[in-house]
C-alpha cells in the first residue's frame, strides 16, 4: 500500500464533496481493480453479487470470513480508496453491523454501506427502530477509526417490491440523522423519483446503474442531484457475457472469431 488508509479515506471523501457527479467502479478481485485502475477510474467499490459469483455462489450467500478476504486483496491491488458492499452488516444486530465495519477497515475498506434488507423472503426489510439502530451502530464503529470512513445507508425498499416512496424518504432522512455519510436506495424507478430522493436528505446520494431502463446517464442524475453512480453487478455481468459469447461461438460453430478484439490485459496488471 504505497498510499496510506487515511490518505485514501481523505481522497474518498473529496469526491463526494467536489462539484458534480462521479462513478466509482465496482470489481469483483485483485485482477478487476487493476484494469479499472489503469483506464482512470478514481475509486472503487465491491459488489456483493459479483464477489458471491466468483465463488460459485447467489448474492448473500458469502460469509464476513471470506468477504473480508475478497476485501483484503482487492485493497491491495491498487492505490484506489476501496468502499464496500457489506450487505446487512453479515447479522441482525446493531453489534454485527458494528463488527463488519471494523473488520473491513482492517482489510483496507475507508468505506461500506449497511442495508436494511433481512434475506428473509417473509419480511424482507428490518422494523424501522431496528434499521435505524443498525445503521447508528456502523456510524458510531466508522467514527471510531484514525481515518474518515464513509458509510452509506442503504434502504432496500424498491430493491424489494416495496415501492413506497416515502416510506423509503423517511427511512433515508433517519440514516442521515444516525450519522450516514451517504444515502442509497436502489432501483429506483425514475427520474423524477430519484430528485425526490435527493431533494429530501442533505448528505451525498448514491444511484446505481445496471438495470435496463433504468440506468441513466451521468448528465442525467447529475442533473437531478445524484453525486455517486456505482455499477453494481453490471460490470461483471459484462465481462461475463463476454465470456458465454466466446464459448458459444467455439461450442456451436467452431469457429474462433471473438480472438480479434482481445484486449492487451497484462498491462494492467504491472505494478
Amino acid at each position: 500500500m504505497t498510499i496510506s488508509q487515511a490518505d485514501r479515506a481523505r481522497a474518498f471523501r473529496s469526491l463526494h464533496e467536489r462539484p458534480g457527479a462521479f462513478v466509482i467502479a465496482n470489481v469483483w478481485d485483485a485482477g478487476s481493480a487493476r484494469i479499472m485502475a489503469g483506464l482512470g477510474f478514481e475509486a472503487l467499490a465491491t459488489s456483493s453479487g459479483a464477489s458471491a459469483n466468483t465463488l460459485g455462489r447467489l448474492d448473500g450467500k458469502v460469509t464476513l470470513d471470506e468477504a473480508v478476504s475478497q476485501i483484503r486483496s482487492i485493497a491491495g491491488a491498487t492505490d484506489l480508496p476501496l468502499s464496500g458492499d457489506l450487505e446487512k452488516g453479515f447479522g441482525d444486530s446493531p453489534e454485527a453491523a458494528a463488527k463488519t465495519i471494523r473488520l473491513a477497515a482492517e482489510a483496507g475498506l475507508v468505506g461500506g454501506s449497511i442495508e436494511d434488507a433481512t434475506g428473509d423472503r417473509a419480511k424482507p426489510i428490518f422494523d424501522f427502530e431496528l434499521a435505524v439502530d443498525r445503521v447508528a451502530a456502523a456510524v458510531a464503529a466508522a467514527r471510531s477509526l484514525p481515518f474518515p470512513f464513509t458509510l452509506t445507508g442503504r434502504c432496500e425498499n424498491f430493491l424489494h417490491g416495496i415501492a413506497d416512496l416515502d416510506d423509503t424518504i423517511r427511512r433515508l432522512q433517519a440514516y442521515e440523522k444516525a450519522g450516514a455519510d451517504v444515502l442509497f436506495a436502489p432501483l429506483l424507478p425514475d427520474l423524477a423519483t430519484v430528485k425526490a430522493v435527493c431533494s429530501a436528505v442533505s448528505k451525498p446520494v448514491n444511484f446505481m446503474v445496471g438495470v435496463p431502463g433504468k440506468s441513466f446517464s451521468k448528465a442525467q442524475l447529475e442533473a437531478v442531484g445524484v453525486k455517486r453512480i456505482s455499477l453494481a453487478t453490471s460490470l461483471y455481468r459484462a465481462a461475463m457475457s463476454g465470456l458465454i459469447h466466446a464459448a458459444n461461438e467455439i461450442r456451436e460453430s467452431g469457429t474462433f472469431g471473438y480472438v480479434e478484439g482481445l484486449q492487451d490485459i497484462n498491462r494492467f496488471m504491472k505494478r
